[in-house]
């Protein structure tokens, strides 16, 4: 049975079209490598592409408790006082904990980097299901500590770091704030988490919505968290680390933006976390785009709804980095 869900905005329907010609709605265990391969082909900047809006370079740092080694790909304004700090930013690229690496997603830093001077460093976690929880999040979590430690070699101001990401990469980021939350360190002052994959259990009406439609539907989503979790998916004693809406206690985060489409499976579990953020005395700003699917402003960025939503973020980050 076709369920009922808002409709999509006009510029989404169309760009869906061409989208779900080249990979379908539903992303099942047999479509991972092709979802790789699409990642690669179409969200993911190769360096030579990177180093004409900024330096880079590239480092390989601790992984935590014998873990392997983690890249990060560091990246500096070009134009810069180098004795100044700037603030810092902390990506966790998407791709459904399936796909994707440091690379993908730049877009989105290139243009934040473009409107307010900082250094961005993004994570290359290690992907499900080869690597299963706690892999991801522990690679996160292990560049965020080494980020804390080096700050002043990298040239940020310490008291103005943030975590950002999309997707798999903002439920990481939401993940990666709960355990520097838990664990003492470093501090973070805010969390960016764009359309967040955060709830493995599948219990919101968004999370049912969409069958065979839009992008990162309900099948593609049981797809991701049973390649991170196995068979603990939907079960009991799932850790907050994996999925963070499990968490019982949002106290102490940092500030955080919250964002989905209306007509994404992403879009109440967002909703909600922000609910409870506020109800822990935190802060959140929350936006729901009416008619966005899931990654709607990277398939069509010059639509005026992507406008307005890379706009919401670009004001967000210029509020919680002020001096």
């Amino acid at each position: 049975m076709t369920k009922v869900h808002p409709p999509f905005d006009p510029d989404v329907a169309a760009a869906l079209v061409a989208v779900n010609e080249a990979l379908p709605s539903s992303i099942t265990p047999d479509l991972i490598g092709r979802l790789r391969q699409m990642t690669e082909a179409g969200y993911t900047m190769d360096l030579d592409e990177i180093r004409r809006h900024v330096h880079i370079e590239e480092l390989m740092v601790p992984g935590g408790g014998g873990d392997p080694d983690v890249a990060l790909l560091v990246m500096r304004p070009k134009r810069s006082d180098a004795a100044t700090p700037l603030p810092g930013l902390y990506f966790i690229h998407g791709g459904g904990m399936i796909a994707g690496n440091n690379r993908s997603g730049i877009d989105w830093v290139l243009e934040w980097m473009a409107a307010i001077p900082m250094v961005a460093v993004s994570v290359d976690y290690r992907l499900a299901p080869e690597h299963p929880h706690p892999a991801p999040v522990e690679d996160c979590y292990s560049g965020l500590e080494w980020v804390g430690n080096h700050v002043v070699e990298l040239g940020i101001d310490p008291h103005r770091l943030v975590i950002a990401g999309g997707s798999a990469g903002g439920g990481l980021a939401a993940a990666t704030a709960l355990v520097a939350r838990d664990r003492g360190s470093p501090d973070v002052r805010g969390q960016m988490l764009v359309c967040p994959m955060i709830d493995d259990r599948a219990i919101t009406p968004s999370s049912t919505e969409l069958i065979g439609e839009g992008v990162w539907d309900s099948i593609s989503n049981a797809t991701g968290w049973s390649s991170l979790l196995g068979l603990a998916a939907g079960g009991p004693g799932v850790s907050p680390y994996a999925a963070p809406a499990r968490a019982t206690d949002l106290s102490g985060l940092p500030s955080a933006f919250i964002e989905a489409g209306s007509v994404e499976t992403f879009r109440d579990e967002s909703v909600e976390y922000a609910s409870r953020i506020w109800q822990a005395g935190g802060q959140a700003e929350v936006h729901i785009w009416p008619g966005g699917c899931h990654g709607f402003d990277e398939l069509i960025p010059d639509a005026p709804l992507s406008r307005e939503a890379r706009i919401a973020r670009i004001n967000w980050l210029r509020r919680i980095l002020a001096g």
